[in-house]
């Protein structure tokens, strides 16, 4: 089996639909139940096996960067790289590549909650070319539609409109690369939507051959999009 130590976690980004909760913090320093979005994530990486994190930093890095130092009070290796252009989520994974040097790694949205134990399975990484987590019953036109066949994903198609296909498979905004993702990543084009989108590199993959593996999180999941997201999860504290 191989085990993935490594993980990097997308926390530039303001969150503009937060309001005046993100005037002087990255939106993934939101506090949700007593702590920050971020240490929830990295608390569960660590608690599934990983040693080191990369955080992507941008809007007020420097909050972030004070609370996790170097990682070792969260019992790991924490660094940090900033994401000047805000291009699109395709791009911003190539900054993971000297992060990476070859070896797979789990990557997350700084802004998804999930239980520790929904990173169990991604750690895994045997015989796959990649992971991704889904969430069945989800609005796949806020995000993407994963579709999905005997487990292998075999397509992806970001924000789908009215005549597009669909499917029941949303896109749950975690994922596990070997470092393969930065071939396809390079050879990006910019999407309808004007950014470099990330979904378009899975889908080229798979397009490719290459094995992704849908995986279905069982348990409770939160895009904290938005202030009506956060208080039904603080509520429930």
């Amino acid at each position: 089996m191989s085990q993935l130590k490594k993980a990097s976690i997308l926390a530039a980004g303001k969150g503009t639909r937060m309001r005046e909760l993100t005037d002087d913090i990255p939106k993934p320093m939101i506090e949700v139940k007593g702590a920050p979005i971020l240490e929830h994530i990295v608390r569960g990486l660590v608690s599934n096996g990983i040693e080191k994190i990369l955080i992507i930093v941008g809007y007020r890095k420097e909050v972030i960067t004070d609370y996790f130092g170097d990682g070792s009070k969260f019992g790991c290796e924490i660094s940090y790289v900033e994401q000047v252009v805000q291009d699109g989520t395709g791009r911003v994974v190539d900054l993971v590549k000297d992060f990476s040097n070859g070896d797979p790694f789990i990557l997350s949205y700084g802004d998804i909650l999930v239980p520790e134990e929904s990173y169990a399975p991604l750690v895994d990484f045997t015989d796959v070319d990649g992971k991704l987590t889904v969430k069945i019953d989800e609005d796949v036109r806020k995000g993407g539609a994963v579709f999905i066949e005997n487990g292998m994903v075999t397509d992806l198609i970001e924000k789908p409109k009215e005549g597009q296909p669909t499917s029941p498979y949303y896109n749950a905004g975690i994922y596990a690369f070997s470092a393969q993702i930065f071939d396809y990543t390079a050879k990006l084009e910019l999407s309808p939507r004007g950014e470099y989108e990330l979904t378009d590199a899975i889908a080229a993959q798979v397009k490719d051959g290459l094995r992704v593996e849908a995986v279905e999180l069982k348990g409770d999941w939160a895009d904290i999009r938005d202030p009506e997201v956060l208080d039904e999860l603080n509520a429930e504290s």
